[in-house]
């Protein structure tokens, strides 16, 4: 009988070895077939990123699939199949706030996946810098947190740089204490970017309150830290845990589950329509009563759903400010155009940011 178990379990894995090999060939065409379609693109000096295409074949596999395997999990398999033949067309450099394992590179390794450079830098504004004067490709911003809102560093890089949303993605955040050692007695600061300290302000109060904070510029930074000073606790990704060999204390110590952070790929140029797109705009009022409402009510007379609205103070002008705007839909639409148009003309400035496929879903990578 056990012979019997163990010649199956050979021939099971002879099977599983030969389907291994047949994918890892089907894989190599793939890309072949993807190099082609980019030289092809080159010569007729067209977009090398069609979002439509990639939407439809997700929504092929998925319905092909009939959820026989997980659907998250063949997700994820084809979004690094895809993202790594699409990049083999031409090579990605991601520009992200730093230093490594920070959220905003699990954010960028999400979205581009595993095959794309990334490119460490000590501020928000360092990543607009270098998509803006074409140093990098593409820059990787948070925009806001579902519990704390918005970034507003971002925000003011908007209106300092001509650079285009590309794109969006969101992470679901966990947030990790973690030391050198593991041992909690041996913190005697916590450091991290000052939006996990806020996120994580009650569990500190309760478990540590006579520990102080520190806030730095990033998780990454705090987990260097930790990494480089034996009594520094660091609220950090759990990328954080093994780029720097450190040791776990606890586990998700955010005060409110569900905590997510948006953010928004920034270039030189947006893609074209998806079918479930986001438009975003910089745009700002006519100095008088009610001109924010003229706007409001010219874009529901058009049926666009605005998704988000944000003001920002102009630097050096006091009292005045400048208006973020998302809408559901994309500037190819008909009625954004309508809308766009009818922005521009009562609107004392307008900026289109970009327009962007949507992010479809919410998996935690952290």
């Amino acid at each position: 009988m056990e012979s019997e178990q163990k010649k199956a379990i050979v021939s099971g894995r002879d099977k599983i070895d030969a389907i291994d090999t047949n994918i890892l060939s089907l894989l190599k065409e793939r890309l072949a077939y993807a190099k082609e379609i980019g030289k092809l693109k080159d010569e007729g000096n067209r977009a090398k990123w069609d979002p439509l295409r990639e939407r439809q074949i997700y929504e092929r596999l998925l319905r092909d699939n009939n959820e026989v395997f997980p659907n998250d999990a063949l997700k994820s398999i084809f979004h690094e199949i895809i993202t790594t033949c699409r990049l083999s067309q031409r090579k990605a450099v991601v520009a992200f706030l730093g230093p490594e394992a920070t959220f905003s590179h699990l954010a960028g390794v999400k979205y581009f996946g595993h095959s794309a450079d990334y490119k460490a830098m000590e501020t928000i504004d360092d990543v607009f810098a270098e998509v803006d004067k074409g140093r990098t490709r593409y820059g990787i911003v948070p925009v806001e947190n579902s519990i704390e809102g918005a970034v507003f560093s971002t925000l003011d890089c908007f209106m300092k740089y001509k650079v285009q949303i590309c794109g969006e993605v969101q992470l679901e955040i966990s947030h990790n204490l973690v030391c050198k050692s593991g041992n909690i007695e041996d913190i005697q600061t916590v450091a991290s970017h000052s939006q996990p300290l806020a996120q994580c302000r009650e569990w500190l109060r309760k478990h540590l309150p006579a520990i102080p904070t520190l806030p730095v510029f990033s998780t990454g930074a705090a987990a260097q830290m930790a990494a480089n000073n034996p009594n520094i606790g660091a609220i950090a990704s759990s990328l954080a845990i093994t780029t720097y060999q450190l040791q776990v204390v606890v586990q998700g110590i955010e005060d409110y589950r569900g905590n997510t952070t948006r953010f928004l790929i920034i270039g030189k140029k947006s893609p074209s329509r998806s079918g479930l797109d986001r438009t975003s705009l910089l745009i700002g009022t006519m100095d008088r009563p009610g001109s924010l409402n003229e706007v409001l009510t010219a874009l529901s007379e058009e049926d666009i759903n605005l998704a988000k609205i944000e003001s920002r103070p102009i630097k050096g002008k006091q009292w005045k400010y400048l208006f973020f705007l998302d809408m559901l839909g994309h500037i190819e639409d008909t009625k954004i155009q309508r809308g766009c148009d009818r922005l521009k003309a009562m609107c004392s400035y307008f900026e289109w940011l970009g327009s962007y496929p949507q992010s479809e879903d919410l998996t935690t990578d952290s």
